[in-house]
């Protein structure tokens, strides 16, 4: 709005110099593209991210299996939950020595983290395994990736209104300047003049 009250109030003023009516297009395109452009991209990006994250999700939950692990012994010591699309991604975790049969039929042992807060031998729990039993993270679910989509798509309309907002910036600070460039160039050739009996008359 203050670029279009800008322009109006520079339409027919005989004080309006060329860099005011220059300053005041800048704001009106600037604030076109911020209303039109960072949305249209935000969208864009959004759409893309959603497709990508949704087609890795569909690919993880292919490959990915959940197996049923059983405790051998306790190993001391617990680490924080290294998963951040857990729920319980603050809670701590067991490292237990464990064996497992992974989804083509392989027999597997070895140090693992168990959700489990006193593990005792014998317990069982749940762990996520590539198709050959090699532990892995849970796979991507749809909403976590939508969720994804949806900050990408709005961090790239924040990002293309900031960069709208910095060359408006710019670009005024330069019409800016080369006004002061004017008015020092019109100052350095009346100064000699200045104040002396019928200048200007």
């Amino acid at each position: 709005m203050r670029a279009l009250s800008g322009l109006w109030r520079w339409r027919n003023n005989p004080l309006r110099r060329a860099t005011d009516l220059a300053e005041a297009w800048v704001a009106l395109v600037a604030l076109l593209l911020i209303a039109v452009a960072a949305p249209v991209t935000g969208c864009l990006v959004g759409a893309a991210a959603q497709d990508s994250l949704q087609r890795s999700a569909r690919q993880q939950q292919h490959a990915r299996h959940q197996v049923t692990a059983t405790v051998v012994r306790d190993l001391g010591g617990t680490v924080p939950e290294t998963d951040p699309d857990t729920s319980s991604a603050r809670e701590a975790r067991s490292r237990v020595l464990a064996h497992w049969t992974a989804p083509d039929g392989t027999r597997r042992h070895g140090p693992v983290l168990a959700d489990l807060k006193t593990p005792h031998p014998g317990d069982h729990f749940s762990l996520w395994t590539d198709p050959h039993g090699r532990i892995t993270t849970r796979p991507l679910d749809s909403a976590t990736a939508t969720t994804h989509a949806v900050l990408a798509g709005f961090g790239a309309a924040l990002l293309t209104a900031g960069l709208v907002e910095t060359g408006r910036r710019i670009t005024v600070w330069r019409l800016v300047r080369r006004r002061y460039a004017r008015w020092d160039q019109a100052w350095d050739r009346a100064g000699p003049d200045w104040g002396k009996a019928g200048t200007g008359s």
